[in-house]
């Protein structure tokens, strides 16, 4: 049996997994996330998940939440959209259960290292990844290894103040609720027929996100930014306006030389979660 890898993407409403066999994805499935219920029913129903992945020959488990986490421990120190899930010892849980290697990072820096493992990332050795979509997330690469910081907080633009917010206030499905009381996905289907008002409403977004780019490349000038999230999907109705907003960075040779990129992955938290594994070096038995 050939050895796999095993991604899961733990959120509020779902439970999602796969598994890399051979430097493919496969076997991709999910089950609802029981968010209301106790801790120990959750760590049941995410054990009782993984048990149906075992008839794969597992080298290992990356997970990937929408949270801070305590990387060595492995230990999920809060989740917003699941209450009971405070301090959990999901590694521990896990690796004693399985007695396989467990890998847990924030959703947004699964991302990233995902795309520069299996995406459109994989010529850079410096980039960002940001998540366009209910909420905006960022994850760093930096020469060909991911760093996530201090419990997992490394990349968080979308708290940094901007405006009368933060970023991810005007640069997430949050913009288009708040200003056009609308969904990214409606709106755009409005833009596409020539509707003025949505139209707006992308070309306002794009300025925006154009805004926390270059506050990106201040901090980082990395070689490439990929953007992914539901969001990405509409970057025609934003792409003039972003770049016309980013033309205002101070250095136009880094600009010159950035490659601003669109995920192709569209499992890209289960590619991370496995990239998480994909990337250490972990001992096998012949």
């Amino acid at each position: 049996m050939q050895k796999a890898i095993l991604g899961l993407d733990i959120g509020g409403t779902g439970i999602k997994g796969g598994v890399l066999v051979n430097g493919h994805l496969e076997d991709i499935r999910s089950i609802p996330t029981p968010a209301h219920e106790s801790q120990e029913y959750i760590l049941q129903t995410i054990a009782d998940f993984i048990h149906t992945y075992e008839y794969h020959e597992l080298i290992g488990i990356g997970i990937g939440i929408p949270g801070l986490v305590d990387t060595k421990q492995g230990i999920v120190l809060g989740l917003s959209n699941i209450p009971s899930f405070q301090h959990v010892e999901l590694k521990k849980y896990l690796t004693t259960k399985f007695q396989k290697p467990v890998f847990i990072n924030n959703d947004a820096n699964c991302f990233a290292i995902g795309v520069h493992k299996y995406g459109v990332g994989k010529p850079f050795k410096n980039l960002v990844g940001i998540t366009l979509g209910t909420g905006t997330g960022g994850g760093i690469v930096i020469n060909g290894h991911l760093y996530s910081g201090s419990f997992s907080a490394a990349g968080e633009w979308c708290s940094a103040p901007y405006l009368d917010h933060n970023y991810e206030y005007y640069c997430s499905g949050k913009f288009f609720q708040n200003f056009y009381h609308s969904k990214p996905k409606a709106l755009a289907k409005l833009a596409l027929t020539g509707d003025a008002e949505a139209q707006k409403a992308f070309d306002e977004f794009g300025h925006h996100l154009g805004e926390l780019l270059k506050t990106i490349l201040y901090a980082l000038a990395p070689e490439a930014i990929i953007l992914g999230g539901s969001i990405r999907k509409t970057f025609p109705l934003f792409k003039k306006s972003m770049y016309e907003t980013l033309q205002t960075f101070s250095y136009p040779t880094v600009l010159e030389n950035l490659k601003i990129l669109i995920s192709e992955l569209d499992e890209t938290a289960i590619h991370g979660a496995v990239a998480l594994v994909d990337t250490e070096e972990i001992k096998v038995e012949a």
